[in-house]
């Protein structure tokens, strides 16, 4: 089955003559068609001259904007809308980042796609479009749908890449870029942007800067001072978590354990080491790489608690395993992959209700999440 495209409910139009936008008085030219959304209630191949509105216009010209922004009247179509909403990109901007903040991602990023198409060349927009594209990404992760989280990162770095060569720089692009590559383990490229973003900004009074441009000077050469200080822009540290991400454990094992030879005092390589072993179901082994880990400086994480708790799971400790889960919730209270362990471990402590409100409490967080709703439809309560 072929997906519909959104397109498919923009009719084009031939305009009369006279014809304009309500009292903007702006001419429209009859030998171009415009593209009018179609209304709900119309049937397929129907249209009223007499009935359209403009809000049906503008509906129209902005999926042009968002899923056809080569189209070519592209410029007229941009001159319309300008001409009929001077604030336009302001409000579809703050639109955009509304419906994000409140997780309506697909209209999020509809008005997104929409702005970008109306204005490609604003930097600020195509910024904006990354942390989405980043965010989203994160969201589908966190609902186990790593494909689709995937896809999102790859967009993600393509606007940050794009942000990155603004002219003149954008610092933000920097500073926010660097904790993309931090969330993909490539500290190299991480080090590399958040020195740039501290040499553009060196100059920079505090008082200019302000608290939160403080704050993020502050944090980039912290960021900085660790990966310095644990060496983590080495090779085999980047090059293990790929193996071990795409599923070849014992390439990435040899990798790992190559970087703690030098490195033996970085929680992330024994964290890296214990998560490799415990995809291997070698949980004795992965158990003391984890509390290895929780013994170095930084170490004393929810996701080391976590994996943790997942090796006692499995060998069957699950008083052991539901203390450290425990744990682990207390410093990150709406983490969905915690929680919804401990409803697997109430599954095995045959609680079945109390999986259920485990389960249920996931959803809430996160509708999307799929295990949770397959594991809640398996329990049928």
């Amino acid at each position: 089955m072929n997906p519909v495209s959104p397109l498919d409910s923009v009719y084009f139009i031939d305009i009369p003559e006279g014809f304009t936008l309500s009292d903007k008085a702006f001419h429209l030219d009859t030998t171009i068609p415009l593209p009018v959304q179609k209304k709900a209630e119309d049937a397929p191949g129907t249209f009223n001259m007499k009935e359209l509105t403009e809000e049906q216009i503008l509906a129209g010209l902005l999926s042009i904007m968002a899923y056809d922004p080569k189209n070519e009247h592209i410029l007229y179509y941009r001159s319309i809308l300008q001409h009929a909403r001077p604030n336009l990109k302001k409000e579809l901007g703050e639109a955009a980042i509304l419906k994000a903040k409140n997780e309506d991602y697909e209209l999020a990023e509809e008005i997104f796609r929409a702005l970008h198409g109306f204005d490609p060349e604003d930097m600020t927009i195509i910024l904006n479009m990354a942390l989405f594209f980043d965010q989203r990404a994160d969201s589908y992760r966190r609902s186990g749908l790593h494909e689709d989280a995937d896809a999102y990162d790859e967009d993600a770095l393509n606007y940050y890449r794009e942000a990155l060569e603004a002219e003149p720089a954008l610092p933000d692009a920097f500073f926010n870029a660097g904790f993309y590559y931090l969330k993909k383990h490539s500290y190299k490229e991480a080090k590399d942007v958040f020195e740039t973003y501290l040499a553009l900004t060196c100059d920079v009074k505090d008082e200019d800067l302000g608290e939160n441009g403080i704050y993020k000077k502050n944090r980039a050469q912290e960021i900085l001072n660790n990966i310095a200080n644990r060496n983590m822009d080495d090779d085999h540290f980047k090059t293990a978590y790929d193996l071990i991400n795409r599923g070849q454990e014992e390439k990435g094992l040899e990798e790992i354990r190559k970087f703690i030879e030098k490195n033996p005092n970085v929680w992330n390589a024994w964290f890296m080491l214990g998560w490799g072993l415990r995809k291997l179901a070698r949980y004795d082994e992965a158990k003391m790489a984890f509390e290895k880990a929780l013994t170095l400086e930084g170490g004393d994480t929810s996701d080391t608690y976590n994996e943790l708790s997942i090796c006692l799971l499995e060998k069957g400790d699950l008083k052991g395993a539901k203390r450290l889960l425990e744990k682990a919730l207390v410093k990150d209270s709406e983490n969905t992959k915690i929680i919804s362990n401990l409803g697997y471990l109430a599954l095995k402590e045959g609680n079945p209700g109390m999986a259920a409100g485990y389960f249920q409490t996931v959803l809430e967080i996160d509708p999307d999440d799929k295990l949770a709703a397959m594991e809640l439809a398996k329990l049928d309560v």
